[in-house]
């Protein structure tokens, strides 16, 4: 399951009173590790005058690897992610994130990021069963 769902929260969903920062709290108390990455490198996007931050680190575990790959698989979770930073996600491997401003969604960085020859590029033998 993706994420822990308090009953109140699922009562509420079911009744389609479901707000966005209901949700993304149920992300972040869900996804701690996957929530901290994202905020991260958020903030660092924000801080910085290049297109992007990124978080390039592999996890502690097979536990917060879990965390941060249904983070970014999930559209609603990655929507309500990006909403409630600010920016635009982009992802390889199984754990190289990638925060991007809205501004720069388009651009060249963005577009080599989110490539395929970016993919191919940063694949090692190492890392293809993470």
């Amino acid at each position: 399951m993706s994420l822990d769902v308090p009953t109140a929260l699922l009562e509420r969903a079911e009744a389609g009173q479901l707000d966005d920062a209901a949700f993304v709290d149920c992300v972040r108390t869900s996804l701690p590790y996957a929530w901290s990455v994202v905020a991260d490198t958020a903030a660092r996007s924000a801080a910085t005058t290049a297109d992007f931050a990124e978080h390039a680190t592999p996890p502690p575990s097979e536990a917060e690897r879990g965390q941060l790959l249904r983070a970014l698989a999930s559209d609603a979770i990655r929507g309500g992610l990006e909403r409630h930073f600010g920016v635009k996600l982009a992802f390889q491997n199984c754990h190289r994130v990638a925060a991007f401003r809205p501004e720069t969604v388009g651009g060249d960085a963005y577009r080599l990021f989110v490539s395929p020859l970016a993919q191919i590029r940063n694949q090692s033998p190492e890392l293809r069963d993470c």
